[in-house]
């Protein structure tokens, strides 16, 4: 005798417990979701590259005679850059480093900016572009090692570099496009400062 289909009863697919455990689940989702976006500075970053020691421990010499050591910055957002008297996107990348030093000094970021020329023969260029610019944060010049170690085979300048409060490199920028980077650095550290 065959089974009609009419003779087999029907199988409701909600059923109490599926409604149940699917508003279970979903607000397990939904709950995760919240906790990623709300996760700390430290669990966002902690994929990213750690800055060698090698830069942040290296005592570098500054235009006004003082040492800078980029683990005086630890705990910070920290911006660096990697440029020359010489290097003409350089002279217009400067203006606008000023700008944005003075916008995010306020927001708790530092910014330290090294030559790459030769402490020896640039320093007194070096006295004038700060002058000449209106530089109001760190100036020195980077030794060759934190140079080579920063720049990883990438020889253009310049070279902005964002390292979070943990001591991860956020985004390196190279190069200076007027239009282009200016709004790019400022994404930047709006979202390292997160």
């Amino acid at each position: 005798m065959a089974v009609k289909k009419k003779d087999i009863p029907a199988i409701k697919f909600w059923t109490p417990l599926r409604v149940v455990a699917s508003v279970i689940v979903l607000g397990l989702l939904a709950a995760f979701g919240i906790s990623s976006c709300n996760s700390n500075s430290n669990e966002r970053t902690a994929s990213l590259p750690v800055v060698p020691a090698v830069v942040f421990d290296t005592e570098m010499r500054a235009a006004n005679g003082n040492p800078i050591k980029l683990s005086n910055y630890s705990g910070k957002v920290l911006f660096v850059n990697l440029w020359a008297t010489w290097c003409g996107p350089c002279r217009s990348e400067t203006p606008e480093l000023v700008r944005l030093y003075k916008e995010y000094q306020a927001k708790g970021v530092e910014f330290v900016g090294l030559s790459t020329e030769d402490p020896n023969t640039s320093a007194q260029k070096v006295r004038d572009f700060v002058t000449q610019y209106n530089v109001g944060y760190p100036i020195g010049w980077a030794t060759r090692d934190v140079a080579l170690t920063l720049m990883q085979g990438r020889t253009t300048i310049p070279q902005s570099f964002i390292i979070t409060r943990d001591g991860r490199l956020f985004r390196k920028i190279d190069g200076f496009h007027p239009t282009r980077t200016p709004p790019e650095l400022r994404r930047a550290l709006d979202d390292a400062l997160l």
